[in-house]
């Protein structure tokens, strides 16, 4: 399922998975949420109901681009540098290579998520 997320004046495009956690948080979109900065290495937003995590893996690596979301906290991760093995990430997207360094301001920020057609 493809994704635009708007930032501002920027647009960053991906893809959210066809897994349980990646599914549930489709069915909430449009959303508006407001990016904060978390260790410098990833964007993170909170969704207004936990995900659902049946069938997910016991934690995840992520990769620059990735799309996650950590269970213990309840929120989504947008990651724009690479991180090590974390329990309780769930992989749910990516977003497109070009998309990665419109990620990285400083700040918090308004986005606004949606499902392309």
């Amino acid at each position: 399922m493809k994704i635009k997320i708007e930032i501002e004046d920027n647009v960053l495009t991906g893809i959210l998975y066809s897994n349980s956690t990646a599914m549930h948080l489709a069915k909430q979109l449009p959303v508006t949420v407001t990016l904060e900065d978390y260790a410098k290495t990833e964007k993170v937003f909170y969704t207004s109901e936990k995900l659902s995590v049946t069938n997910a893996p016991i934690g995840y690596k992520p990769n620059k681009g990735d799309i996650t979301y950590y269970t213990p906290w309840g929120n989504v991760a947008i990651f724009y540098k690479n991180f090590g093995f974390a329990n309780g990430l769930v992989s749910i997207g990516r977003i497109d290579e070009e998309s990665i360094p419109l990620l990285q301001f400083s700040g918090n920020k308004k986005a606004v998520i949606t499902i392309q057609h």
